[in-house]
């Protein structure tokens, strides 16, 4: 009766939110009780059980609530799922959380797999937001069926927002669903090198390496470019690949397109199949990052210490993660509690060059600067085309950054209905997931604010 009362509720819960969040946050659970004491229900990590806590308690119960089930106390327990296969990774990730010297040390003892691999990056332990859930989606389909759809598959972004874990993700979902595929993963630096030295040398082999694969994953591939050589014999490993229905996985820190000294005909075929953009994760999902990271150190940060590092590392995940790592190494040496006051100090002496905050004038100054117009446009009731862009990703900013209600947004930008703002904000979120040019142009104000 358990099972198919959660179900349904599931059943409905996955027409409510992307297939991205279903995946990654509702699949693996269960409903394990359901008294007059309350509602238990199952997640698989104590990041999971947090983030249901938090951000998807009201929507479970309103849920329930359509099914006839009212209760005033949900709660949920971590219980391992899906135990039939016990993979080397989930043992490492069980070993990092229990026995850090443990899974160090068996780390150490276990050279990286032959394919490139590391078997750490996985799925299931991707936090999955709005900057990255249609890459996140993308790669779970080419997990599924590689070589069928998205081929090649092309991700690009910044440094250290997640290309490398999705793309190797994607590599140890194939293996561990088929362990005789092929997967090999290199960077682009590799494959130059490995080429030079066939050639140099008159090696043997470099082509059965590249082409006798099922799937072939290359990071960096930015630095390919301008080594015409090397991308003539790229093209015809692509072909050779791509003509046998073999997966290709692509990053780079821009689009085919913006590569400078890129071949047309590589840019041609990168294009084929799917290139997506991975922006910096947004407020929430950075907060469901530092949680799900201080929980592999066995340690429950207080919510406030968790903001605080969520609002002060906007750069990139990386060294959001450093921070954390320098609080936690600090508690630690100092037998402190790692909490906001401990994060300010550290925080603050490493981050003192850059702003500790960003005002609303300053968003809307260097949003006027980037588009090269004057301040009080942006904020005059003109309605020229080359101004209301601008204003609506000044509005977009003020939303994402400062977390301005609508009313007080319109007041900065000299609006009288906050419709106007709502409206604005709704456009810039739905053109950053389809316009790359309205991407970068958000990207690269966001970069300057931060700098």
């Amino acid at each position: 009766m358990h099972q198919a009362l959660w179900q349904s509720v599931l059943g409905e819960i996955e027409l409510s939110v992307s297939r991205a969040t279903y995946m990654t946050w509702f699949k693996n659970t269960e409903l394990l009780s359901n008294s007059d004491d309350g509602i238990v229900i199952a997640v698989p990590n104590i990041f999971a059980k947090r983030q249901f806590e938090v951000k998807f308690n009201d929507q479970v119960r309103d849920v329930l609530k359509k099914n006839g089930i009212v209760t005033e106390r949900i709660s949920y327990t971590v219980k391992m799922l899906n135990k039939k296969v016990i993979t080397r990774e989930v043992v490492q990730s069980e070993q990092a959380i229990t026995s850090p010297s443990v899974a160090t040390s068996s780390l150490m003892a276990s050279p990286m797999p032959i394919n490139g691999l590391n078997p750490r990056y996985t799925f299931a332990n991707f936090i999955v937001g709005s900057s990255n859930d249609l890459a996140y989606t993308a790669c779970q389909a080419v997990a599924a069926n590689p070589g069928v759809k998205y081929n090649p598959l092309f991700l690009y972004g910044g440094v250290g927002l997640g290309k490398t874990h999705l793309m190797q993700a994607v590599g140890n979902e194939i293996v561990t669903n088929n362990p005789g595929a092929k997967v090999l993963y290199i960077s682009s630096e590799t494959f130059v090198k490995d080429f030079l030295e066939s050639i140099r040398f008159k090696k043997k082999g470099f082509s059965d390496k590249y082409r006798n694969v099922d799937v072939l994953i290359i990071d960096d591939m930015q630095f390919i470019a301008g080594k015409e050589k090397t991308q003539e014999e790229f093209f015809h490993t692509f072909n050779a690949l791509h003509q046998s229905n073999k997966q290709i996985i692509i990053s780079s820190d821009k689009p085919p397109r913006s590569i400078p000294t890129l071949t047309e005909r590589l840019r041609s075929r990168f294009e084929w199949g799917m290139a997506i953009d991975i922006q910096m994760p947004d407020f929430e999902t950075r907060c469901a990052i530092v949680e799900a990271k201080s929980a592999q150190s066995n340690i429950e940060l207080s919510r406030e210490t968790v903001e605080y590092l969520a609002n002060n590392i906007k750069t990139n995940i990386r060294e959001l993660e450093g921070a954390l790592n320098q609080l936690l190494a600090y508690a630690e040496m100092r037998g402190v509690t790692p909490d906001i006051s401990t994060a300010e100090g550290l925080i603050g002496n490493v981050r003192r060059s850059r702003p500790q905050y960003v005002t609303s004038k300053q968003i809307i100054e260097k949003t006027a600067r980037h588009f090269q117009i004057k301040t009080d446009e942006i904020c005059s009731p003109k309605r020229d085309k080359h101004i209301v862009t601008p204003r609506q990703i000044a509005m977009y900013l003020l939303r994402s950054e400062l977390h301005l209600s609508f009313p007080k947004i319109a007041t900065e930008l000299g609006r009288k209905d906050h419709t106007t703002a709502i409206h604005s904000v709704e456009k810039i979120e739905k053109a950053i997931k389809l316009d790359f040019l309205i991407r970068e142009q958000v990207a690269e104000i966001r970069e300057k604010l931060y700098a």
